[in-house]
């Protein structure tokens, strides 16, 4: 089998409300927290940025980010379990810093879980490095809370 990093055409999409169902599938099968549709519809409302990677009517993954004033808030970024672990993550990360640095940003922020060494591994390996912790910051299992690592990049 063909993996879609060779030799696939691949897009960014607006994330709209077209894509919806299929990028809630995606969520609820990457996450055991996931965001629901309100987050997504909230999130798209306020006019955030949010893109889907597609190949093919394939949705290899997305993301939402938040613009402020010098800086933009990397709010949700995913790659399709199935499709895990061939470059798409550097792919849409690529594309959020060209994108913010077009906005005039001078920095990309995010949180991610600190269980998260798949995650922590790819925004290292792309420049971001580790800002501070925000205490319980995630929900967890059995009404506990996770701690979460603050990162960011200086464009």
């Amino acid at each position: 089998m063909q993996s879609l990093t060779e030799s696939v055409e691949v897009q960014f999409e607006p994330l709209l409300a077209p894509w919806l169902d299929v990028v809630l599938h995606v969520e609820q099968r990457a996450y055991a927290h996931p965001w629901n549709r309100a987050n997504f519809l909230d999130a798209l409302h306020s006019g955030y940025q949010a893109q889907v990677l597609v190949a093919h009517q394939t949705v290899l993954g997305y993301f939402v980010a938040m613009k402020g004033v010098d800086e933009v808030h990397l709010l949700n970024i995913t790659v399709a379990p199935e499709h895990q672990g061939q470059g798409w993550a550097k792919v849409m990360l690529d594309a959020l810093t060209l994108w913010a640095r077009g906005q005039g940003a001078q920095w990309l922020w995010l949180e991610v879980r600190v269980g998260n060494a798949r995650a922590l591994q790819v925004y290292e390996r792309h420049g971001y490095r580790r800002m501070g912790l925000r205490k319980q910051y995630y929900p967890a299992g059995d009404g506990q809370r996770e701690d979460a690592i603050v990162m960011s990049l200086k464009l």
